[in-house]
């Protein structure tokens, strides 16, 4: 076995936002209770007057896999919610205010609570931290009329993004139609597709995260993230018609950390036990594909959260963690900042030299 030598401290940037694991809570059961529980679990209180927008995906289609809202419907009606969308920027039934609102009636969203298309009055910039792609986050103008955002993704593959969770739904989800061409051109254009630049896109998407949890940092706001890992397609709910899920449903989860959050997800996705007719591959390799992992290590670098977590099950009243945590993954970067495994198992395969292994400078003798 190779001798590896730890020869500094984490980098400072990522040390920062690791020093303490994030919490993470769990549950298997994917239940309009379950997920008021997991919710109550993150101690959120919401007060008289407090003005609460649900973050979901609506979908494309009746055939898409988005949460519906017989699944929704406790937790929206219980912190008094206001649904909260933007219009897509490709075509589609939802890339126009009209249309949008037409696909949400059709789909049962008016009927468990009021629904808010947050760019049909325009959009607004709010400022980003990361200016290496994007000098600022275009977001629905609506966005100021919220106080407290409960990001509630459907955690799944994605065709662009590798896998959508909490980040993707609270980057591309809030921004307008011309915030979503920025994130999508890195930066380039607020009016046409830019797809070639990979990185740069996955980048954008950790920056407009990091400024949207920002706004929502400020004094009298706040903001908590959930995950339903079910129907886990390789493909995204914007996707009318999406492959079927070849994985079984894993449950709930729900954190502070957005960057914890996704994190324990792609863990749980990674670390899957496949047998026959439950098979992670697909979505593995979706996500590898597309190099979907590095939003999550972008967002960290950038200090919007820990990729160190606890996983809590719920349903131990101990608060033990549950029997599924994942074991220890690797993200491993040349010294210039090169990529060389996504979440691998081992680092023995590796030739002697110095690397960056999960944020740490490390030496394989």
């Amino acid at each position: 076995m190779k001798k590896v030598i730890v020869i500094s401290m984490m980098l400072v940037i990522v040390a920062m936002t690791a020093s303490a694991q994030s919490k993470v809570y769990f549950t298997d059961e994917i239940t309009p209770e379950s997920l008021v529980k997991i919710y109550e679990a993150l101690g959120m209180h919401p007060t008289e007057g407090q003005r609460v927008a649900v973050k979901i995906s609506t979908g494309e289609s009746e055939n898409s896999n988005h949460l519906r809202p017989a699944f929704i419907k406790d937790l929206v009606q219980k912190v008094g919610g206001t649904i909260v969308e933007c219009n897509t920027a490709y075509g589609g039934n939802r890339s126009t205010t009209t249309r949008h609102k037409q696909a949400i009636a059709q789909r049962g969203y008016n009927d468990i609570a009021a629904v808010d298309i947050m760019d049909e009055e325009g959009d607004m910039e709010i400022p980003v931290t990361d200016t290496k792609h994007i000098q600022h986050d275009i977001v629905g103008s609506h966005l100021a009329n919220y106080d407290l955002m409960i990001n509630l993704a459907h955690f799944k593959g994605h065709a662009m993004g590798g896998f959508g969770g909490v980040l993707k739904n609270q980057s591309i989800g809030v921004a307008s139609r011309s915030g979503k061409l920025y994130i999508h051109s890195a930066g380039r254009s607020k009016t046409q597709w830019m797809s070639d630049d990979q990185d740069g896109f996955l980048e954008s998407m950790a920056a407009a995260a990091q400024a949207v949890h920002n706004y929502f940092k400020q004094e009298g706001k706040d903001i908590v993230y959930i995950n339903v890992m079910n129907n886990l397609s390789v493909d995204c709910d914007c996707d009318g018609n999406p492959a079927s899920p070849k994985m079984h449903d894993i449950g709930i989860l729900a954190s502070r950390d957005p960057v914890a959050l996704d994190k324990a997800c792609l863990d749980l996705v990674f670390n899957y036990n496949s047998t026959v007719g439950d098979d992670a591959a697909p979505l593995q390799q979706r996500i590898n594909r597309q190099h979907g992992t590095h939003t999550v290590d972008y967002a960290a670098q950038l200090g919007l959260g820990s990729l160190q977590y606890s996983l809590i099950d719920i349903k131990d009243a101990a608060g033990i963690s549950h029997p599924t945590a994942p074991t220890e993954r690797y993200n491993v970067y040349s010294l210039d900042g090169k990529k060389l495994l996504t979440n691998a198992a081992s680092i023995e395969g590796l030739p002697k030299g110095t690397y960056i292994v999960n944020g740490e400078k490390r030496i394989i003798e």
